[in-house]
């Protein structure tokens, strides 16, 4: 990846974060971005603060903060930005503003993203997704939508935006902090009880989906496909 410019939504924790370290390993320029200022920060001292990283704030269903984060041509773009928060609750006793904000991040932020994306001839852009559009459980209903539509999304644009590349990573469960919202002080045996449920036999790591960004990124190939990093969850 030397030579390219990456732009990471969401780098600043998590598989974002695993995603930059491993492109800052093979000399890309990275660009991280998050809701969080002092997130980003603390992630650009964890990952060294090498000159090749910059980082800035935006909120993905800004438009004028996204048109403004994309102002600068970029080899490839990867969103992956969500906010747990607010994310599970019961159909009969889910808030229209939670739901929306799910929505928002999930759906029409990397919406806006592809709308004023500014790549480089042979560029890429990849979405999150995730489990839950395939193997739903009470209480995400939004989410579980919200997946679904933006693999729906992805495939669109990738006839739209043709010769770009767009692409969605769905992973299953990964062992990031994301589960401390979730789960609270549950979060270690909520983990232990899906790992001894996959065939894979451990829940992800974020370097796992970080490797599964980085096909998405190189293989010229590629485009309108969702690949699924879950450890088999789909199958059980």
């Amino acid at each position: 990846m030397q030579n390219e410019r990456v732009l990471i939504i969401g780098g600043g924790s998590g598989m974002g974060l695993a995603l930059a370290r491993q492109l800052l390993d093979e000399g890309a320029e990275v660009h991280i971005a998050g809701r969080s200022a002092p997130r980003l920060a603390a992630a650009a001292r964890e990952l060294g603060e090498p000159k090749q990283l910059t980082a800035s704030p935006v909120d993905i269903a800004d438009e004028d903060g996204v048109r403004q984060l994309l102002a600068a041509e970029r080899s490839h773009i990867v969103v992956t930005a969500a906010d747990a928060a607010g994310a599970y609750h019961p159909i009969r006793e889910f808030p229209l503003d939670d739901a929306r904000n799910v929505l928002a991040t999930k759906v029409l932020g990397p919406w806006l993203v592809a709308k004023h994306a500014n790549l480089r001839a042979g560029g890429s852009i990849t979405f999150t997704s995730g489990i839950a559009a395939y193997r739903p459980g009470p209480g995400a209903s939004v989410l579980a939508t919200a997946n679904g539509a933006l693999e729906s999304l992805a495939r669109t644009l990738a006839v739209e935006l043709a010769p770009i590349r767009v692409n969605v990573v769905s992973p299953g469960w990964v062992d990031t902090a994301i589960w401390d919202i979730l789960a609270g002080a549950a979060k270690t045996e909520r983990l232990a009880t899906m790992a001894a449920r996959l065939p894979a036999g451990r829940v992800g790591r974020p370097e796992d989906i970080a490797a599964a960004f980085r096909t998405a990124m190189t293989n010229g190939f590629m485009t309108g496909s969702v690949l699924h990093i879950d450890g088999g969850h789909r199958l059980v």
